[in-house]
């Protein structure tokens, strides 16, 4: 059911994470012969169908994600979930930041939508983090269980009173990590690597991913 030549499955339609999470990986000595283009594919290239994220944490959707297409596929799987917290908010969106606006909400919508509420709240009180849980799951003999390592990652900003930038996805054109000037959406794909939640939790689960592609 696989892509053909993937190794391994990134448990997400999001092309935006799969070119951060291939980015990740190219900067691994280990990688260096690896086609990275064939042997990262997506959830969609991979024929998956949709996977509810049931959970009521980022690493319990995480880890549905991982173990659904490890188990739809045959092949190890990567999945994150992630999100915004905002401290106004107690933690909201959380784990509803994808779909803030609505079911299908685009990201314009959901940007949108935070924007107006928060919109009496003063700087001072706009704090806020990027959350993310990253799982590798990796299918064992039959029989066994499969082999399951779950990471995190966290970056603390402040949310902007409107949209700045044009790379990233999601709620990065309003978030301005602490220490820098610009949102990470005006951040090079690179500088928001060594720096954003998906790229922490990704960089510790990167040595078992490296095992798996070598």
């Amino acid at each position: 059911m696989s892509a053909s030549g993937a190794r391994i499955v990134l448990a997400t339609r999001n092309q935006g994470k799969v070119r951060e999470f291939r980015a990740l990986l190219a900067q691994s000595p280990q990688l260096a012969d690896v086609d990275l283009e064939t042997a990262v594919t997506d959830a969609q290239t991979a024929g998956c169908s949709e996977i509810p994220e049931t959970g009521v944490t980022f690493e319990e959707n995480a880890l549905i994600k991982a173990r659904e297409v490890a188990a739809q596929t045959g092949l190890p799987a990567v999945a994150d979930d992630s999100g915004l917290a905002v401290d106004v908010l107690h933690g909201a969106p959380g784990i509803f930041s994808a779909r803030w606006a609505g079911k299908n909400a685009s990201d314009a919508a959901n940007l949108q939508l935070l924007l107006e509420q928060l919109g009496d709240i003063s700087e001072d009180h706009r704090a806020a983090a990027f959350v993310c849980a990253a799982s590798l799951v990796v299918p064992s003999a039959e029989g066994a269980p499969p082999h399951e390592v779950t990471t995190f990652g966290r970056l603390e900003g402040t949310v902007l009173t409107a949209p700045r930038g044009e790379e990233g996805f999601g709620y990065d054109p309003i978030l301005q990590p602490l220490g820098e000037t610009r949102s990470c959406a005006e951040l090079s794909m690179e500088e928001k690597n060594a720096i954003s939640h998906r790229g922490k939790a990704f960089a510790q689960l990167r040595d078992h991913v490296v095992q798996v592609l070598s």
